[in-house]
């Protein structure tokens, strides 16, 4: 959950596009074949707020449930202070539209927060559990379940659960509650247990040394997975990840040397074939990253090697989408050299590729690690953390992503510069800007407001090529040249004109020919233009 030194880096070089073009307009294409991967677009879509961290989100029957350390939520675009409607640790919206439900309860008494939450297979229940002592004025006991039809408190799930409960999966027959308790209804369960759908504690039970932090139950395959602080399960070493019979508890499988002494497993997450797991780790030798294994027999698929603790994963047609706080995925394909955290990637489960998807949070409050918890809800992914901000925009607490084309803008409009030591020719050179979800981009050269060539070239924020493109024009002319950038559905501002004269002959060096032109822009100027108009 800290940000970790590494001595490895990745050393880039740039990479140069030149181009000779008369005045018709050229497109050329750069760069190796794209990804056919359909990743979410990184704008986020409006979404409501919370005034302090949300640590769990969780979806039944077109609602999201928000649950975490929180007074109230307010509208998308409000400031904190502004609008608020009072939610107590625990909020209810629109899983398609984002709407505020009228669902509510307030969750309070010991510290106060909701930890983890799941839903039953069919929908009708939410389990909840965290650390709290009262939910309205019923007495309970850091565990309890809600009727999603009617969001009425349940009277027959009303474990007492001694410490917090972290993390929570739920069966047809079985609800499994995972955390720092080590005794539930008063009898003794080492930081893991099972209860009937109606609260009673079932037989269940496994001697684990430490935390527990994710459960996964994988009833088609016979077992529970287990993640978290631990080293010990059953009398036998087992770091950090176990799988345990659903029914006895005993250990099923072990998973020597998948999680070092010093990482935890936070996160699982599973598809048809795959179990997926997120790790955090400390100090030296720790693992931050992400690991696919087999239901079927537990054998590892891949591994990546991030730093950056990771805090949830989940899967989605073929795609782990994760929060972490990555900020070295050198050894991971597609992946970046040490720097700035980002806190969302999304991988090809195949082959754990990192994919061109960077939506990205501050740090935020708490523990200042970002986004805390994922959920996909018809086709939309909600993010819930500590984090004040989402891709530099003030959005706390909650965001947002769907699906379709990519949809955001080009990062930023470059500057040229110009040169000619040539007669008749003018080079351009700037450098490649990058878009948050959009792999390629296209560069429109416009000489005297006219366009004269489009480029493309491929790009990330880690990597910015230089580009050039070299115009031919009568020898000793003058003209203005402008660029912008688009993805092909958000353009750039064009840029500040710059005025160049064409070279009568050969020079050894390229005289200072070029000088940049002041204009004025329009208050209120949209962002997107239509990058082939002529003003």
């Amino acid at each position: 959950m800290r940000l970790r030194k590494s001595t490895t880096r990745l050393v880039t070089t740039a990479s140069t596009v030149a181009l000779l073009a008369t005045a018709a307009p050229l497109a050329i294409a750069h760069g190796s074949p794209a990804r056919t991967e359909k990743t979410l677009t990184a704008a986020p879509l409006a979404t409501w707020q919370t005034d302090g961290i949300v640590w769990s989100v969780a979806y039944a029957r077109g609602v999201v449930y928000v649950g975490g350390t929180f007074e109230s939520v307010r509208p998308p675009g409000a400031k904190p202070g502004q609008k608020e409607v009072a939610r107590k640790n625990f909020a209810a919206f629109d899983a398609v539209t984002g709407k505020l439900l009228p669902c509510t309860h307030s969750f309070s008494e010991g510290e106060g927060t909701v930890r983890a939450m799941k839903a039953s297979p069919d929908g009708k229940v939410l389990y909840v559990g965290g650390s709290f002592g009262k939910v309205d004025d019923t007495g309970v006991a850091s565990a309890v379940a809600l009727n999603t039809a009617k969001c009425s408190l349940r009277a027959d799930f009303r474990p007492a659960v001694a410490a917090t409960v972290r993390a929570i999966d739920a069966t047809r027959t079985t609800v499994y509650l995972g955390g720092d308790f080590t005794t539930v209804d008063g009898q003794s369960r080492n930081y893991i247990a099972s209860l009937s759908p109606k609260g009673k504690l079932l037989p269940f039970r496994a001697d684990i040394d430490q935390p527990v932090r994710a459960v996964l139950a994988v009833p088609d395959h016979g077992k529970v997975l287990v993640g978290g602080d631990f080293e010990h399960v059953n009398g036998a070493t087992e770091d950090s990840l176990v799988a345990l019979d659903p029914s006895t508890g005993s250990t099923v499988t072990s998973f020597p040397h998948w999680i070092p002494l010093y990482s935890s497993v936070k996160a699982l997450a599973r598809d048809k074939t795959n179990f997926y797991v997120g790790a955090e780790g400390t100090g030296a030798g720790i693992f931050d990253g992400r690991i696919a294994g087999r239901l079927s027999d537990g054998k590892m698929v891949w591994k990546d090697f991030c730093q950056g603790a990771t805090q949830a994963v989940v899967v989605q047609r073929g795609l782990l989408y994760s929060a972490s706080h990555a900020h070295n995925c050198v050894r991971t394909p597609g992946g970046f050299p040490d720097g700035r955290r980002r806190h969302f990637l999304v991988q090809s489960v195949s082959d754990r590729r990192i994919l061109h998807w960077f939506p990205d949070t501050d740090d935020g409050l708490g523990e200042a690690v970002g986004p805390r918890a994922l959920v996909m809800a018809k086709g939309i992914l909600w993010a819930g953390g500590e984090f004040t901000t989402v891709n530099g925009k003030p959005q706390q607490g909650l965001t947002r992503f769907t699906s379709g084309p990519a949809n955001t803008a080009p990062e930023a409009t470059p500057q040229l510069t110009a040169a000619s030591s040539r007669a008749g020719k003018v080079k351009l050179t700037w450098q490649a800007t990058w878009d948050r979800d959009t792999t390629e981009l296209t560069y429109l050269i416009y000489r005297d407001r006219v366009r004269v060539a489009s480029l493309k070239q491929r790009s990330t924020d880690w990597e910015l090529p230089e580009m050039t493109y070299t115009d031919s024009v009568k020898a000793g002319s003058r003209h203005r040249y402008t660029i912008a950038v688009t993805d092909g559905r958000n353009t750039t501002r064009r840029s500040k004109p710059l005025a160049a004269t064409a070279a009568t002959k050969a020079t050894a060096t390229a005289p200072a020919t070029a000088t940049a032109i002041a204009t004025k822009r329009s208050v209120g100027a949209p962002w997107w233009v239509n990058p082939f108009a002529t003003p």
